[in-house]
């Protein structure tokens, strides 16, 4: 069974850094895509950055340049660096796996997709 745990989020002041972990288990990180994903109060979920088996990467629009996406597959655990925070990126973030890493963001998850329980991340002043 694929089963991933976010942590690390937290409140933090606009400008500012934070780093989110998905904690990988029941599978080998290697061989999987992963991407990362926010939903916003009142807003649908949608993909910030995924990172396929092969280490490529696609970000969103709104993220391209602030966030980074990376994994570390000794650790099973795959890194979401955000730098240059925004008030608009409060969200609840989830990460999932059995991912396709296509072009739009849109199309990342799918039914097979498995995701974790989400951590909170609290961009304000």
């Amino acid at each position: 069974q694929l089963h991933v745990a976010e942590s690390g989020g937290g409140l933090v002041q606009p400008g500012g850094s934070m780093r989110l972990s998905c904690e990988a288990s029941g599978f080998t990180l290697d061989y999987y895509s992963i991407a990362w994903f926010r939903q916003a109060p009142g807003k649908e979920r949608e993909g910030v950055a995924c990172n396929n088996k092969f280490a490529t990467t696609n970000y969103a629009d709104s993220v391209k340049g602030r966030f980074t996406i990376s994994r570390d597959n000794a650790k099973s655990t795959v890194y979401l660096q955000m730098n240059n925070l925004k008030a608009e990126d409060t969200a609840a973030y989830y990460c999932a796996v059995n991912v396709e890493c296509f072009e739009s963001p849109g199309t990342w998850a799918s039914r097979d997709s498995s995701w974790g329980q989400g951590t909170w991340v609290t961009v304000s002043s």
